[in-house]
């Protein structure tokens, strides 16, 4: 096996986690390679394709510490591990202030409180998937220029394999070029290369049994090779159930003007969200990103639909970005409409008595404000119930899209890949998506793509900037 030139750091996967800790590491001293699995020069990854928002679990991001640490810890219903909360909630001022130093540019979007930190050019509110030149795609471009002007590589079309250890300590990592299998010797090595929710058999493991039936609302490329790659070393993972994700028309599968928008949450959340026999299937109150995990645990995912009203369609359905109402039949999107519930359980596909019950008893629990007994509950904290009751009446069958999994290779507060024990791994971090502990738990919460990938790509290099020159 040929050998390549050693390194003190090298990262694997191209992109903000990667690119972000690659760079701080170069301005650190440090001697840096990037493997990235993409060969053309703006390479496919969900961060190139991201919409570019910096948040904390939808908080502007330099909000006071103690309130996105509690916006984490209520989002993920406490699941989140606390001292990953605290090192990101601390840092991601510092954060921000350091990308925009390298050259990021930033727009508000309107006077959402979350959105005022938006990668520029900002994306147009547009529903299919549009990235060139847009501000992920533009900043991933400076970092990588930035990183070559510092003397760093990327090494585009190599896929890493496997990590070379000595003893308990990382020294390296075996991968595949565009012609030859090679060992990137290294005195430290970062994880960057995304989840797995591309890999349709890790997917069926730990995610929907049927995985087919999910929605790929990414670009593609999560493969889940650093979270294999580490669980051989033997790496503690998260529980790698959840993901972050969002409810589509089912349409999405075969017209590309329905995805990655209109999602279809607020709908879901206003109304219910029933399988093929017209029954509820979770807790919509809790929101769409769970509720796209409920569709995608079903036996058949291609099997849930939506049901609402013209209150909460001239409402909800109108309260996103991109909303549903106009844009989901503008684009062609199937939208069952009728005057009765009798009517509409006939042009959607439900046995009439089934969706009668389910109905009836949910309106009872919405008027009488007993929606906890209903079976699954439905909470009222986040959102609060609305009666399906005006017509007419609407359904759209939906699917889950799949953005990210949130579950992952476990790590501290300085990015270093822990043990089950909870003993680091000498020479081994991991940041970004790959990761877990952060986002997830029972209600699937989600703490900010972007900012994770930031603010632990940062961390994880200036920690093995510091280790490696204490040595």
């Amino acid at each position: 096996m040929a050998v390549a030139q050693s390194f003190d750091l090298v990262v694997v996967g191209g992109g903000f986690a990667g690119l972000v800790a690659a760079n701080r590491a170069a301005q650190l001293g440090l001697k840096v390679a990037v493997l990235e699995r993409g060969q053309d020069e703006t390479y496919p990854c969900n961060s190139r394709y991201a919409g570019g928002v910096l948040h904390i679990s939808y908080h502007d991001v330099t909000d006071p510490q103690p309130e996105l640490a509690r916006a984490v810890e209520q989002i993920t219903d406490g699941y989140a591990d606390r001292a990953l909360v605290t090192a990101y909630t601390s840092t991601a001022r510092r954060a921000v202030e350091w990308l925009t130093e390298e050259g990021a540019k930033f727009v508000p979007d309107g006077a959402i409180s979350w959105r005022q930190w938006v990668l520029a050019p900002r994306r147009p509110p547009v529903t299919h998937m549009e990235w060139q030149g847009i501000g992920a795609d533009v900043t991933l471009r400076r970092l990588e220029q930035n990183l070559v002007q510092r003397g760093g590589e990327v090494h585009r079309g190599t896929r890493a394999l496997s990590l070379i250890m000595d003893g308990e300590r990382c020294v390296g990592v075996e991968a595949q070029g565009a012609r030859t299998r090679c060992a990137y010797d290294a005195r430290a090595v970062l994880i960057a290369d995304g989840g797995f929710q591309a890999d349709t058999e890790l997917l069926r493991q730990h995610v929907s049994p049927a995985p087919q039936a999910l929605k790929q609302r990414n670009a593609g490329t999560g493969c889940g090779d650093g979270l294999k790659m580490a669980q051989k070393v033997g790496a503690a993972v998260s529980p790698l159930e959840p993901f972050y994700g969002h409810l589509l028309s089912r349409d999405a599968f075969h017209n590309e003007r329905l995805w990655p928008y209109p999602q279809i949450d607020e709908l879901g959340s206003g109304g219910v969200v029933v399988d093929a026999r017209g029954r509820r299937i979770a807790d919509e109150g809790i929101g769409g990103v769970y509720l796209a995990n409920a569709v995608a645990r079903l036996a058949d995912p291609a099997s849930a639909t939506v049901i609402f009203d013209e209150t909460i369609w001239q409402e909800r359905g109108r309260s996103a970005g991109i909303p549903p109402n106009p844009v989901l039949v503008k684009e062609g999107g199937t939208l069952h409409q009728a005057d009765t519930i009798a009517e509409l359980a006939g042009k959607a596909g439900f046995p009439l008595n089934e969706l009668e019950s389910t109905l009836r008893v949910y309106n009872d629990a919405v008027r009488s404000g007993r929606c906890e007994a209903l079976d699954p509950p439905r909470s009222s904290h986040k959102r609060v119930p609305m009666s399906i009751s005006a017509p007419p009446f609407y359904a759209v069958p939906i699917c889950a899209g799949i953005t990210y999994t949130m579950g992952g290779i476990m790590i501290d507060a300085a990015a270093r890949v822990l043990r089950p024990d909870r003993t680091p791994i000498p020479g081994l971090y991991a940041a970004g998506s790959t990761t877990g502990g952060l986002d997830g738990g029972h209600a699937c919460g989600y703490a900010g793509g972007l900012m994770k990938a930031i603010v632990f790509g940062l961390l994880a290099a200036e920690h093995a900037g510091g280790s490696l020159a204490a040595k």
